[in-house]
C-alpha cells in the first residue's frame, strides 16, 4: 500500500491522505485508549487505601482472572511463544468461520496472549491484518491485571487498544478500508501520547516499534505517525488528564563533574538492570508450559516479592505499576542500597507477572525501575533526588525497552533546566549502549549454559 503510493500521481496528496487517516485513526483510537485506562485508575484508587493483606493479594487476584479471562474464556491452543510470526493474511482459522462470534475470542496457534507489544511490532507494516477482534477480550485482562494492582504498565494496552481501533475503523467502514493501516498507526501513536502527555513520544514509540521489523520510515507512515502523536496530546490537553506521573527535574546538576558522574552511573546501572529485566521478561513470556503452571509459580514469587517489598519498604510501594514505589522513595529519604533492593525487588515482580501471565506493560514498570535505581546515586554524588530519579527513568526506556528516541522525547517533552535536560539525554545515550552490552552479554552467557547442558544431557553425565 505505501509503496503503491509512492508510485501515485501525487506523493504529496498521499502523504495528506495518510496525515488526515493518522488523525482520525488517533482521536478515536486515544479516547478507546483513555477510558480503558481511566477504569484502571478509577480501581487502583478504589483499591490502593486497602490494608497491607488486600495489598498482597489483590495482585494476584488480578492476574489469576486474566489468566481465567484469556485461557478459560479464550479459545485455541494454549501455546505461549515468542518467536518472530507475521500476521496472517486474512487466513480462516481451523474451526473457526471468518466473521462467527468465535472469532471473537479464538486465538491464533502461535500467540502469546498476553503479549500486546507482539502484535503492535508483528504488525507493522501490515497494520491492517492487526487482530482487532481480540482486543476486547484482552480489555479485559488488561483491566483485572493493572487495575488490581499488579506490577504492570499501561502503555503496551493504550497502543494495543489505540491500535485495534483503528484497524477495525478501516475493517468496518468501506470508504476507509484503503487508510487501514494509516487509521491503525494513528491510533497506536495517538494512545501513548494521550496517557504520557508529549506527543513526540507516541509517535516515536510507533516508529521504534516498527523498526524491530526493519520497516522503512516512509513519508506517509511518518506523516500517520505524527498526525497520531499530536491527536493524542490534543486529547490529553482537551480533558486535562494525568494518567502516567513523570518526575520533573527542577534543580540542574552542581557542576560539570557532577553531571558526569551522574551520566555514567546512572546510564550505566538503570541501562544494565532494565535490560537484564527485559530479558528476563523475554524468556518468561516465552516459557512453554500449561497456563495453572504458570500461573501457580509466578503467582508464588509474585505474592513473596511483594511481602519482601513491604518489609523493605511498605506493602503500598509493591502495588500497582511503581508510582507508589517512587513515591515512598521521595518522602522517606532512604539509604542508596535499600532504593537498589528496591528496584530489584520491583524488576523481579514484573518478571513474576508476566510468567504468571499477567497482560500489561512494561514502560511504567521501567520508569519506575530506572527511577529508583537514579536514586541510588544522588545522595553520594550531591545531585537533586528528582533530577537522579528522572534521568534513571528515561534511562529505563533506553535500556529496557531499547527505546531511545522515545526516552529522547519524554525527556524534552519533561523539561525542567537545560543542565537537568542535557544530563538525562546523556544518560540516555550511555543506557542505550549499556543496555544493549547487557543483553548481548546475557544472551550469550544463557547459549552458552543451554549447550553445556545439552552436552551433559546428551553424554548421558
Amino acid at each position: 500500500m505505501e509503496q503503491g503510493m509512492r508510485q501515485g500521481p501525487s506523493r504529496i496528496a498521499a502523504i495528506g491522505a495518510w496525515a488526515a487517516a493518522g488523525l482520525l485513526g488517533g482521536l478515536i483510537g486515544s479516547l478507546a485508549a483513555v477510558a480503558l485506562t481511566e477504569l484502571i485508575k478509577l480501581s487502583l484508587a478504589a483499591t490502593s487505601g486497602l490494608g497491607p493483606a488486600a495489598l498482597r493479594l489483590l495482585p494476584l487476584l488480578g492476574v489469576g482472572l486474566a489468566v481465567l479471562i484469556l485461557f478459560g474464556l479464550g479459545r485455541g491452543q494454549s501455546v505461549q511463544t515468542i518467536a518472530p510470526r507475521q500476521m496472517p493474511r486474512d487466513k480462516p482459522r481451523p474451526g473457526v468461520a471468518p466473521g462467527s462470534l468465535a472469532a471473537w475470542y479464538s486465538f491464533p496457534h502461535d500467540i502469546a496472549r498476553a503479549d500486546l507489544t507482539g502484535d503492535v511490532v508483528n504488525a507493522s507494516g501490515v497494520e491492517e491484518r492487526f487482530p482487532w477482534n481480540l482486543a476486547p477480550l484482552r480489555a479485559l485482562a488488561i483491566l483485572a491485571t493493572v487495575g488490581l494492582g499488579a506490577p504492570m504498565g499501561t502503555e503496551s494496552p493504550a497502543a494495543h487498544i489505540g491500535v485495534a481501533t483503528g484497524s477495525w475503523l478501516g475493517s468496518a467502514l468501506p470508504s476507509l478500508r484503503s487508510l487501514a493501516r494509516p487509521l491503525a498507526i494513528g491510533g497506536g501513536a495517538a494512545s501513548v501520547s494521550a496517557l504520557i502527555g508529549i506527543p513526540l513520544v507516541g509517535s516515536f514509540f510507533m516508529a521504534e516499534l516498527a523498526a524491530r521489523r526493519q520497516i522503512p520510515l516512509s513519508a506517509p507512515r511518518a506523516a500517520a505517525m505524527l498526525a497520531g502523536g499530536l491527536s493524542g496530546w490534543a486529547v490529553h490537553d482537551a480533558f486535562q488528564l494525568d494518567l502516567i506521573r513523570l518526575v520533573v527535574p527542577r534543580v540542574p546538576p552542581g557542576g560539570f563533574l557532577a553531571a558526569l558522574q551522574a551520566t555514567l552511573c546512572i546510564g550505566v546501572l538503570a541501562g544494565a538492570l532494565t535490560a537484564l529485566t527485559g530479558e528476563a521478561i523475554y524468556w518468561a513470556r516465552g516459557w512453554r508450559d500449561r497456563p495453572l503452571t504458570r500461573l501457580l509459580i509466578g503467582g508464588a514469587a509474585l505474592l513473596l516479592l511483594a511481602l519482601l517489598i513491604g518489609v523493605l519498604a511498605t506493602p503500598a510501594a509493591a502495588f500497582g505499576p511503581g508510582g507508589t514505589a517512587i513515591v515512598w522513595a521521595e518522602t522517606s529519604n532512604p539509604a542508596p542500597l535499600r532504593l537498589l533492593a528496591l528496584a530489584l525487588l520491583r524488576a523481579a515482580a514484573t518478571t513474576a507477572a508476566v510468567l504468571a501471565g499477567g497482560c500489561g506493560g512494561v514502560f511504567v514498570p521501567f520508569l519506575a525501575i530506572g527511577d529508583l535505581s537514579g536514586r541510588v546515586f544522588a545522595t553520594p554524588f550531591g545531585i537533586a533526588p528528582d533530577l537522579a530519579g528522572a534521568a534513571g527513568a528515561a534511562a529505563g526506556i533506553a535500556g529496557g525497552y531499547r527505546l531511545p528516541f522515545t526516552a529522547m522525547a519524554m525527556v524534552l517533552g519533561v523539561g525542567g533546566p537545560e543542565g537537568a535536560q542535557l544530563t538525562s539525554m546523556a544518560t540516555v545515550l550511555v543506557a542505550a549502549l549499556s543496555g544493549l552490552l547487557t543483553a548481548r552479554t546475557a544472551n550469550a552467557m544463557s547459549t552458552l549454559v543451554r549447550s553445556l547442558w545439552r552436552e551433559r544431557v546428551g553424554s548421558g553425565e
